[in-house]
């Protein structure tokens, strides 16, 4: 089974060019069986598909619901939960890394760094967190070892992040634009049909290939050096706006976990 591991959709993501409807065509033009949503901080992107085209349309693709969330300090982390979980708390961003894998595992999902050796401040192995301890990937149950839209030689240290801490490899395009998609894949066995087959075969220590091809029409690759600029500002918004939203995660993951524990 082929799957596109990092997916951005028109409907989830503020940068995202391509409609969820669009994207699937798109895939499955291309061979693939499935794809990850992984909007950033957001599930718009699944609920769409959820809401208008589940059970309507594509009977015969696998959508899975996921989020890449941008943590304080630890760059940006794809996670998986199960797909009875309702995990709100994973739509406000800035959470500390070592917060959000202690949620993300009580709760029964898996996660891993997108791109960990990427952009600075964006990537986990270009952060304190990591520098401080790089043990930390320990923690996490997968990498992404391929990411279309980052440099070959990032992908290759990303490659192996993964064989050093024995974790499995995703890859993922990364999409944006309609030109990314399908740029990279993941091939699972063909008998995972939801997120917790998924999660129960990476937990079990489950293997899988990716691979792909560069995506070079970035925004950093049109803009060179200034890109640094964006990404230094991306960071300081991303800290206010975690700091801002530190209160609300705070009643938010009481409410969950209450509900967590009365459904047990």
């Amino acid at each position: 089974m082929k799957l596109d591991m990092h997916c951005h959709t028109k409907e989830g993501s503020l940068d995202g060019k391509v409609p969820l409807e669009q994207y699937i065509e798109l895939l499955k033009s291309q061979g693939f069986q499935g794809m990850l949503i992984t909007d950033h901080d957001s599930y718009k992107g699944y609920r769409h598909w959820k809401n208008h085209i589940k059970g309507k349309k594509h009977q015969d693709f696998l959508v899975l619901k996921g989020i890449e969330y941008d943590t304080f300090g630890g760059g940006h982390i794809l996670v998986i939960m199960p797909e009875n979980v309702k995990l709100r708390i994973l739509e406000l961003r800035g959470m500390p890394t070592h917060l959000l894998i202690s949620i993300v595992h009580a709760f029964g999902g898996i996660l891993g760094p997108a791109h960990p050796c990427g952009e600075k401040y964006l990537s986990l192995c270009r952060t304190r967190v990591y520098k401080k301890d790089p043990a930390i990937v320990n923690l996490f149950d997968f990498v992404e070892a391929f990411n279309s839209c980052e440099p070959r030689e990032a992908n290759e240290t990303a490659h192996r992040l993964a064989q050093k801490y024995d974790k499995a490899e995703f890859g993922g395009s990364d999409s944006h634009k309609p030109g990314c998609v399908g740029r990279a894949y993941t091939i699972f066995p063909d008998w995972i049909t939801c997120e917790s087959d998924l999660i129960r075969y990476i937990k079990e220590g489950g293997k899988c290939s990716c691979g792909g091809s560069l995506y070079r029409h970035t925004t950093k690759d049109k803009i060179g050096k200034a890109n640094h600029l964006l990404v230094f500002g991306f960071y300081f918004y991303n800290k206010i706006a975690g700091a801002l939203r530190a209160r609300k995660r705070y009643i938010k993951l009481q409410t969950e976990y209450i509900r967590h524990e009365k459904r047990l």
